[in-house]
C-alpha cells in the first residue's frame, strides 16, 4: 500500500499528520508552522493549475507546492474509521 501524501488530499478532506520525509531547512519551517505528527489538517483549495494547494493548518491558512506536499506523510484511515464517520455524517 503506497503511503497518502498531504498530495491527495482534495478540496473539503481532512487527514492527519504522520511524519516529514524531509530534511533541512524545508522540514525545520514546516515543524515551525505546525506540521508536526498528529496534526489535523484540511485542503481548502488549490489553484487552477492544481499547485499550490491552499491547506488549513492549526487555524492558519497556508499554501504549498506539490513538492513539498509529497513530503507529508498522513495517517493511513483503516475502512473501520471510515465507516464510523460516514455514519455520524449521516
Amino acid at each position: 500500500m503506497n503511503p497518502k501524501t498531504l498530495l491527495t488530499l482534495q478540496p473539503g478532506e481532512a487527514g492527519i499528520v504522520e511524519r516529514l520525509s524531509c530534511t533541512g531547512s524545508l522540514r525545520r519551517r514546516l515543524l515551525d508552522i505546525g506540521l508536526l505528527p498528529g496534526a489535523q489538517i484540511v485542503c481548502v483549495g488549490c489553484s487552477p493549475c492544481k499547485d499550490p494547494k491552499a491547506y488549513l493548518v492549526r487555524g492558519a491558512v497556508i499554501a504549498l507546492r506539490a513538492t513539498d506536499s509529497r513530503q507529508i506523510l498522513l495517517k493511513q484511515e483503516d475502512s473501520s474509521e471510515a465507516g464510523i464517520r460516514s455514519a455520524r455524517e449521516s
